[in-house]
């Protein structure tokens, strides 16, 4: 089985593989580069919407967004989880005090 070795390619070396296919043809192209058809139809979809920065990276963008949105969320749960936490000892508070009164008038 013929394992190949896949490193990150930038942005320029993205365009120049593009513009070469085109030069080439796409089977051809494909081929010379080592690319499947999807991978080289997806950097020609992201080419043509956004130029050159649509053919960076965006593995790690994802996993940092969904990073940041995952700590905030946690941060908020730890905000409610705190005010939950506070909220019982205060009515524990008031039942110790309303026990106590009751008590008290019993006697």
């Amino acid at each position: 089985m013929l394992m190949r070795k896949l490193h990150k390619r930038s942005p320029e070396e993205k365009e120049r593989i593009l513009l070469d296919i085109q030069q080439l043809g796409v089977i051809a192209g494909i081929r010379k580069h080592a690319l499947s058809k999807a991978t080289y139809y997806e950097w020609l979809e992201r080419y043509q919407a956004s130029g050159l920065e649509g053919l960076e990276d965006r593995r790690n963008v994802n996993i940092d967004a969904q990073i940041k949105r995952l700590e905030k969320e946690n941060k908020l749960l730890k905000e409610i989880l705190a005010e939950k936490e506070l909220e019982s000892k205060m009515k524990d508070e008031l039942l110790k005090k309303k026990i106590a009164q009751w008590n008290k008038e019993k006697q």
